[in-house]
């Protein structure tokens, strides 16, 4: 039997999701405030404007005092992620910033094993060696990007730490009120950070036009739309094609720098080189998980 028409639909909203959370480091290059504040004008934005899709949508928002502290603490894991990735764009550029968080593959090959209780896979060992090899290529022909390079590795670390983080939040809450409660927590954190640390100027709305225009499609598009849209796609689409063209991601990014900024994106060889490294380990691990799922589906029907 073929797609129905709403499959199609879902699959083309999908990957338009995709192309947004690409656009979104195009958008921290673009935007001049520094990292921190950047955060916190996105946070205060998207947290706003999920808030009104809550209203709109009559949806609970209730949710209990263990699941507040949990996606609240999860909340200060994100900002800091962003904090990180966006820093990573300023200092190197955003081609380096999006190669680097592509190792986050690497990290939750480690960490969701320790989460979920279940022992290491030798192939995840395997292909988390793959993407070293990459990551290796990338900072031995870009040494001069080292600093932004490291930046977006420790970016990639949190981005996997809060995406298991999630994988266990899920099974007990809505999608749509973690989102909204993490989002609520890394604003108050970066709020209280900046109170405490005596930075209360960064809390300031005189950013230019520009910049605020970069940042409400920041904080509208690329954080509130995205998440809603790619909630709404997995009711109907399965786990294996959401995770395939979240993937792309890193491709869609880097092609969308080289063709905005042109000279200032290009690499040398030795970094694409280590990008697909890294991308083909990634495509890997995600086909072997398909190939296993329906081996143990075969396995479970024949019984």
């Amino acid at each position: 039997m073929g797609k129905s028409p709403s499959t199609y639909r879902n699959l083309i909203l999908l990957n338009i999701v995709v192309l947004v959370f690409g656009f979104t480091g195009i958008l921290g290059k673009l935007i001049t405030i520094p990292a921190e504040e950047l955060v916190w004008h996105r946070m205060l934005i998207a947290t706003i404007s999920i808030g009104i899709y809550f209203f709109l949508s009559k949806k609970s928002i209730r949710i209990s005092r263990r699941g507040l502290f949990h996606t609240t603490l999860t909340g200060l894991i994100i900002a800091t992620h962003w904090i990180l990735f966006f820093e990573s764009i300023h200092q190197a550029n955003v081609s380096i910033a999006l190669a680097a968080l592509s190792a986050s593959s690497l990290f939750t090959a480690v960490l969701e094993p320790i989460f979920f209780k279940r022992r290491f896979k030798a192939y995840e060992l395997l292909l988390g060696f793959i993407v070293i090899l990459g990551l290796y290529f990338i900072l031995k022909f870009e040494a001069k990007n080292n600093f932004g390079f490291y930046l977006g590795i420790a970016a990639a670390f949190l981005a996997s730490l809060f995406t298991v983080i999630n994988g266990k939040l899920v099974e007990k809450h809505p999608p749509s009120r973690i989102t909204f409660y993490e989002l609520s927590g890394g604003l108050v954190a970066i709020t209280l950070y900046f109170l405490l640390s005596g930075g209360q100027s960064k809390i300031h709305f005189d950013l230019g036009a520009s910049n605020w225009v970069y940042l409400l499609i920041l904080g509208t598009i690329c954080t509130a739309f995205a998440f809603i849209a790619s909630v709404e796609v997995m009711k109907e689409l399965k786990p294996f094609t959401v995770s395939l063209a979240i993937n792309l991601e890193p491709i869609y990014g880097i092609l969308l720098a080289l063709i905005i900024f042109g000279e200032d994106e290009q690499l040398s060889s030795g970094f694409y080189i280590g990008t697909s490294i890294v991308l083909s380990a990634i495509f890997a691990n995600v086909f072997i998980k398909r190939s296993q799922a329906r081996k143990l589906r075969q396995v479970v029907n024949n019984k």
